[in-house]
C-alpha cells in the first residue's frame, strides 16, 4: 500500500525501530525491494536520487514504481532523495511521490532554512512531508565521514526543525555517501543530543557499510530512516556481471540480480528491527 512520509516514520517512532530507504533505479532493483519487504513483513521506502528526476529517467520508471507501492503488502513510500531544487519537488510531486527531501546543505544556515521553508509550505498543500538535511554529507572516497567540522549542531537543529517545520532531518555525524575507504564511526552522543532538542525522526544518510553494532545503537537514539544505496548497486551489479552469458532471454537474465537485492534488503531490513512489523 502507498503511505505518505511522515506516516511511515511514525510507525518507526512508535515502535521504536528504523525504515529502510532504498534507492532505486529500474524495475528490477525496485522489485527486489518490493519483494524483500513483503517477505518480512517490514514498511519500507523507495527512493529515487533527484538526478533521475532531472534526467528524466524517473518519468519512464516512476508509473512502474507506483503501481508496485500500490498494490504491495506493505506500506511503501514513494520518495525523493537528496533533491536538487523547487523544479525537482515539484516535478517529483507530479509523478506521485509520497515523501520529498530538499537538500540545501551546502548553503548556510539562514539560506538552507529558508530553501527548505519553502519546500515544506509547497508540499504543504498537497499533504506531502518533507525531510531536511543539516550539515553536509559528502562522498566517502573523499574521506567525508572523517570532517568532523561538518557535522550537524544540536542547537542549529533545533533552531532549523523550529523555523521549517520539516517531518524529519537527515544528520550527518559520521557517514558519506559511497563506499567507505575505512569503517565509520557514528557520533552516538550527537545523535542523542539531536534527537531530545528536536524531537523528530533523524535519517542517517550513507548506511552502506556501516556496522550492524553501530546501526543499533543509532536507532536505539533517534534513527528512523536510513539509507542505502551503493551497496544496493553492487548486490544487483555483482549478480549481473556473474550471470552466465549463455541466458539470453533477458526476463530469465534478471531473475539472479532481483534476487541479489531481495538478499540484500531483507538483511537490512533484520538490522534496522523493521521485519514482522505488518
Amino acid at each position: 500500500m502507498l503511505v505518505g512520509l511522515k506516516e511511515i516514520l511514525k510507525m518507526a517512532e512508535d515502535g521504536n525501530y528504523c525504515i529502510p530507504a532504498f534507492n532505486v533505479y529500474n524495475v528490477e532493483t525496485a522489485r527486489g525491494v518490493i519483494n524483500g519487504a513483503e517477505e518480512l513483513g517490514a514498511p519500507v521506502i523507495l527512493q529515487f536520487y533527484s538526478r533521475l528526476v532531472t534526467s528524466g529517467v524517473a518519468n519512464d520508471v516512476a508509473p512502474v514504481v507506483m503501481d508496485m507501492a500500490i498494490k504491495s503488502k506493505v506500506p511503501v513510500c514513494f520518495h525523493l532523495d537528496h533533491g536538487a531544487g523547487v523544479c525537482e519537488v515539484i516535478r517529483s510531486l507530479r509523478m506521485g511521490m509520497t515523501g520529498i527531501m530538499i537538500d540545501a546543505s551546502s548553503l548556510p544556515l539562514e539560506e538552507n532554512i529558508a530553501e527548505t521553508k519553502k519546500v515544506v509550505e509547497l508540499c504543504s498543500y498537497v499533504g506531502i512531508g518533507v525531510e531536511g538535511e543539516l550539515g553536509h554529507i559528502g562522498k566517502a572516497v573523499d574521506g567525508a565521514e572523517n570532517a568532523t567540522s561538518e557535522y550537524t549542531d544540536p542547537e542549529e537543529a533545533k533552531k532549523y526543525v523550529e523555523e521549517t517545520g520539516v517531518e524529519a532531518l537527515a544528520v550527518m555525524v559520521g557517514t558519506a555517501h559511497g563506499r567507505y575507504k575505512k569503517l565509520p564511526v557514528l557520533d552516538i552522543d550527537r545523535i542523542e543530543k539531536i534527537k531530545k532538542l528536536t524531537n523528530i525522526p533523524l535519517v542517517l544518510h550513507g548506511g552502506s557499510g556501516v556496522p550492524d553494532d553501530q546501526i543499533k545503537a543509532a536507532i536505539k537514539v533517534g534513527i528512523r530512516k536510513m539509507n542505502f544505496s551503493t551497496d544496493l548497486c553492487y548486490s544487483f551489479l555483482d549478480a549481473c556481471r556473474a550471470r552466465d552469458k549463455s541466458v539470453v532471454g533477458i526476463d530469465l537474465f534478471m531473475t539472479e540480480p532481483i534476487k541479489a537485492v531481495e538478499n540484500f534488503v531483507k538483511a537490512k531490513i533484520e538490522v534496522l528491527g523493521a521485519n514482522g512489523r505488518v
